[in-house]
């Protein structure tokens, strides 16, 4: 009797998933990933938990890289339910996902954001460029004196930059390279900076990956200071220093306006109307992605995907955008809500192409 009941447990191990048979070992959603998006996961999280009988899904901000690096690594209550990314997941990204088990994937954008370049409210507000924003920040810079070559950044301020800034010492908080920002940032403020001179701009035709090594690659003699994956630690430094500026979201600056004030870029003011028009020029769509594996095993995922994507917490007049989420058009929220409600389509090889 005893050696048919093992038997019988051999078969129902190898008839399920690791997945289904550990699901006891955890009965809460666990979320990593990006730290712009993490303020936006914490308030759904924590509106479910209070509207439900499941536990207040738990959520860690670990950067968009390094939540990605995590949920791929493979299927099974050791490995997180869900990602949230505050750019979209690479290709490389995905195969790691396939090569490790992670097979169906679903992806949800939840609404936009601006990327702002903020400093201290007891200072003059900037109006900068992307331009200035590449000159001040690159490793290598066009020479001012002419040509088509690059040197070593030899700017020290902001006047030397640009003559109409103010005579005050290059100093930069920003993210680190595992944060979707900073992604987001040097594809969108810096590269569109180097694309202002013709050459460069030719050269991004002509070899995409030497223009992507200039244009990416950020200076480290301490213009540049990494300030971690903590946005709100960097609005507290920007307090105590009058002269420095900070990268991060825009939902950090609206929701420290009494601390902090956004730089304009490129004529165009940082706000929740400008951004949702496309008219602010550093702004991105925010994601999150599902293993489809971990749906109805881990307690709380469908009801937490639902609540998401519901008009109350995503929509025009939802609560998120109390908190900064620019809300996408009601054709697109429809479209992801629909992936979230019936968990399909999965992401695959051609969305890649």
């Amino acid at each position: 009797m005893k050696r048919k009941l093992l038997m019988l447990a051999a078969v129902v191990m190898m008839m399920f998933p690791a997945v289904m048979c550990q699901a006891a070992a955890r009965d809460y959603v666990s979320i990593v990933g990006s730290s712009t998006i993490y303020p936006f996961a914490t308030v759904v999280a924590e509106q479910f938990g209070k509207s439900t009988k499941y536990k207040t899904p738990k959520i860690e901000s670990t950067g968009s890289g390094g939540g990605l690096k995590l949920f791929a690594s493979g299927i099974g209550v050791q490995h997180p339910d869900i990602t949230n990314a505050s750019r979209r997941i690479k290709k490389s990204e995905y195969e790691k996902c396939q090569k490790n088990g992670v097979k169906e994937v679903l992806e949800i954008k939840i609404g936009y954001d601006g990327i702002v370049v903020a400093n201290s409210k007891k200072a003059p507000r900037l109006k900068l460029t992307r331009r200035d924003l590449f000159l001040a920040l690159a490793q290598e810079v066009p020479n001012p004196k002419g040509g088509e070559t690059l040197i070593e950044n030899p700017y020290k301020t902001w006047k030397d930059v640009n003559p109409d800034l103010p005579a005050i010492k290059i100093r930069v908080l920003g993210p680190p390279p595992t944060s979707g920002t900073r992604d987001a940032f040097v594809e969108l403020a810096m590269q569109g900076g180097a694309k202002t001179f013709s050459w460069l701009a030719a050269l991004k035709k002509n070899d995409k990956n030497k223009f992507k090594a200039i244009a990416h690659t950020i200076r480290e003699d301490g213009a540049y200071v990494e300030a971690g994956e903590n946005d709100n630690l960097i609005v507290q430094k920007l307090e105590a220093d009058r002269d420095s500026l900070g990268i991060f979201g825009f939902s950090f600056l609206d929701q420290n306006t009494d601390k902090v004030q956004g730089s304009w870029v490129d004529g165009v003011e940082p706000t929740f109307d400008n951004i949702a028009e496309g008219k602010y020029p550093v702004s991105r769509a925010l994601y999150f992605y599902v293993k489809k594996a971990h749906i109805d095993v881990i307690p709380g995922m469908r009801g937490y995907l639902v609540e998401f994507t519901s008009e109350k917490a995503f929509g025009e007049e939802g609560y998120l955008g109390d908190r900064g989420l620019i809300p996408m058009p009601k054709a697109e929220r429809n479209k992801y809500r629909k992936v979230a409600v019936e968990l399909a389509p999965s992401l695959s090889a051609a969305d890649f192409q």
